[in-house]
């Protein structure tokens, strides 16, 4: 049996007295997208935050058998672990290029050059290559998300940890984003996906983990959670057929 490529054992992390994840265990295989649903606050940003190195936990927290705990967000960084933070925190005055080229800065053996992973970057994404002169915050919603994609990928992830890529989206610019997710999966990057849009996110995931109040509520299967009717019920509106 192949070694998870990340794997989180009774994780807690705590702000203060209060306990914001309380003992959450969880696997992700290479190859997999692995969905994180729940309700705000429920602990799902934390959940990253300590993933990557941003913010103290206790508890078992191992990349492809190696301790995280040992090592600071850089050296996660050039592992290949890269998080797509919510709110995207793109330089707004910074052109696309640029903003790109900051993606870039970890080093490790065997990446591509510079230019091969930029153009990968803008084969992916052509609206980029369009407007790579552009600022950044003068992007729509969907060009910033694409954008805050791009930039993670120009450090070759292995394992890209994305927070609410769908926040603020139409439906059609999520399903665009969704798709591209899931090419990303089929190319070899394994994904570790936070996301309020549970329907969304059980349709592009293998396995799914619901939180709630610190703590995994249901796992399994993602087919298999989206036939459950309490996720049902809380999170599907009643129903797993689609909109």
């Amino acid at each position: 049996m192949s070694t998870p490529m990340l794997e989180i054992a009774d994780l807690h992390v705590s702000y203060g007295q209060v306990d914001a994840v309380r003992g959450i265990s969880l696997a992700l295989m290479p190859g997999q997208i692995v969905s994180v649903i729940g309700p705000n606050g429920a602990g799902k940003t934390t959940l990253l935050g300590a993933a990557m190195g941003l913010l103290p936990s206790k508890g078992g927290l191992r990349f492809e058998g190696e301790d995280l705990h040992a090592m600071d967000v850089e050296a996660r960084v050039e592992r290949g672990l890269c998080l797509v933070p919510e709110k995207r925190e793109l330089f707004g005055e910074l052109s696309v290029l640029d903003n790109l080229m900051l993606g870039a800065y970890a080093r490790r053996p065997g990446q591509s050059s510079l230019q091969q992973r930029l153009n990968a970057v803008y084969e992916r994404f052509p609206r980029l290559l369009e407007r790579r002169a552009q600022r950044s915050d003068t992007l729509s919603g969907g060009e910033r998300q694409m954008l805050a994609l791009g930039r993670a990928l120009m450090s070759q992830p292995r394992l890209l940890m994305l927070d609410e890529p769908s926040l603020g989206l139409a439906p059609l610019v999520v399903q665009e984003i969704l798709k591209i997710v899931r090419g990303l999966r089929d190319d070899g990057v394994s994904i570790l996906l936070v996301e309020q849009n549970a329907r969304a996110a059980l349709q592009s995931s293998d396995h799914g983990y619901v939180i709630e109040t610190g703590e995994i509520a249901l796992s399994g299967a993602s087919d298999a959670l989206a036939s459950d009717p309490r996720v049902q019920a809380t999170y599907l509106g009643g129903t797993t057929d689609e909109d």
